[in-house]
Order: C-alpha cells, then sequence, then structure tokens
C-alpha cells in the first residue's frame, strides 16, 4: 500500500477569501515504511501573505518572490500523489485549498480526492482520544514522537513528524502478519515482516528458583487471603 503524508502552508486561514497555497510537504510510506520519497515545493502565490500566517510559519513575502507559481508544479504534484492514500490532519482545510488552486487552472487536471482516497489522522484521533487534545504538537507528546524542531510550522517537517505520529497511532501488532509471505497476505497485517521465529539452538531463558524465605512468605500470603475471605481450601488448590 503506498500512502503520503501530506501538509500544506497558506497566506491565511480561509479559502473562500482568495487565500492560496505557498508550500507543500508530502513523504511517502509503503507497507508502513517511510522510502525517503519525498515531495517539497515553495509556491508563489500571486497575493501577500497575511501578517499573521507569517507569525505561524515565518515564511515571507520576499522569501517567495521568485518561487514557481502553481500552474508551474500542478501537473508535478498530482502526479506524485495520484492513486496514494493521503494521510491528512485536518484534512478538509489542505484538501480544500489544493482542489481550489487546481481549479483556477485551466490544464484539465483532476480534483486531488478523485485520484487519492484520504484519511483525516484528526477525525481518527478525536475518535480515538475524545476529549482530548488533538493537535499535532498534543499528539507528538502522547505517542513521544519527537518535535522539538518544530518551532515553526512547515509543510515537510509537519509531514514527517504526521507519519509518525500516525505509525504509533495506528501501531498495534505492525510487525505481526498471520501470511507466510511479506507484504500483504489474506488475513494479516499490511506491511508486516511475517512471524519471527527463534532460532532452535538459541540460549534457553534462565530461570530462578525462588527461596525458601520466599516460598514461606508466599504460603503466608495465600493463608491470610483464604482467612479472609473464608475460602482457605479454595485458594490452596489454586495454589497448586
Amino acid at each position: 500500500m503506498r500512502q503520503i503524508v501530506l501538509d500544506t502552508e497558506t497566506t491565511g486561514l480561509e479559502v473562500s477569501q482568495g487565500h492560496r497555497i505557498i508550500e507543500i510537504g508530502c513523504v511517502e510510506l509503503v507497507n508502513r515504511r517511510l522510502t525517503g520519497n519525498h515531495y517539497h515545493q515553495y509556491i508563489n502565490p500571486e497575493r501577500e501573505v497575511d501578517q499573521g500566517a507569517i507569525e505561524v510559519h515565518g515564511i515571507t513575502n520576499e522569501f517567495l518572490h521568485d518561487k514557481p507559481v502553481f500552474a508551474r508544479i500542478a501537473r508535478e504534484f498530482i502526479d506524485f500523489v495520484s492513486g496514494a492514500e493521503l494521510i491528512i490532519h485536518n484534512a478538509a482545510f489542505d484538501i480544500g485549498f489544493l482542489n481550489a488552486e487546481l481549479r483556477r487552472l485551466d490544464a484539465g487536471l483532476p480534483d486531488v480526492d478523485a485520484v487519492c482516497s484520504v484519511i483525516d489522522s484528526l477525525a481518527m484521533a478525536r475518535k480515538k482520544h475524545p476529549g482530548q487534545r488533538n493537535t499535532l504538537d498534543a499528539l507528538c507528546t502522547r505517542y513521544m514522537v519527537d518535535n522539538s524542531q518544530r518551532d515553526l510550522h512547515g509543510a515537510l517537517l509537519d509531514s514527517e513528524i504526521l507519519a509518525d505520529v500516525y505509525l504509533a497511532m495506528t501501531g498495534g501488532q505492525t510487525m505481526l502478519t498471520l501470511s507466510d509471505q511479506d507484504g500483504e497476505g489474506e488475513g494479516g497485517a499490511q506491511g508486516g515482516e511475517g512471524i519471527r521465529r527463534l532460532p532452535a539452538g538459541r540460549q534457553p531463558l534462565p530461570v530462578t528458583a525462588p527461596s525458601p524465605e520466599e516460598l514461606a512468605a508466599h504460603e503466608a500470603q495465600l493463608e491470610a487471603i483464604a482467612a479472609s475471605s473464608g475460602g482457605r481450601v479454595l485458594w490452596r488448590e489454586l495454589a497448586k
């Protein structure tokens, strides 16, 4: 399974007010493993960036002045994500901006969610942790994901962090599959490595026998439990 963890930065919060995308960051997962393949692009939005947005992501109008406009990178972006399952935190925001950019063009390119399925990791986190904060930073704390480099928001960094959070949040038995072969087997976990069997000639685990004092203390504890519950015979039978 190919998944793309995606994030964007924008000139402001409302696409309905004509705000535009200024950065796209994507990292690729195949069978729940980071491949090292990524897509990252700064974009000239052809309008001013709101000061409030600059305070969040630190991307200035001067920095974006010589960057390509969205029309120049639209096809390569669609080619990169097509057919993948997108993982986005608060997906409605990013998908809304991306589709608005694509619809401005006269290039016959489809909406993003027409060529990709979408998982909203924020909705997933809210279902998994109801009543709790589920921002990306909060999830990093909950799942012990290092976000120490996240002084400002950035699309590529945030997508890398979200990939770690998503893998932790959906981890379970990610290394176990019921299939005899790697990959996706019937009834098995996607991306597993198969059942790892220990070699027959391995060293046995050490077994430490209890001392007489420990046995006596254990017996005394069972006697005390039996006396308090009136079930001495039952407890002694269970202890055998």
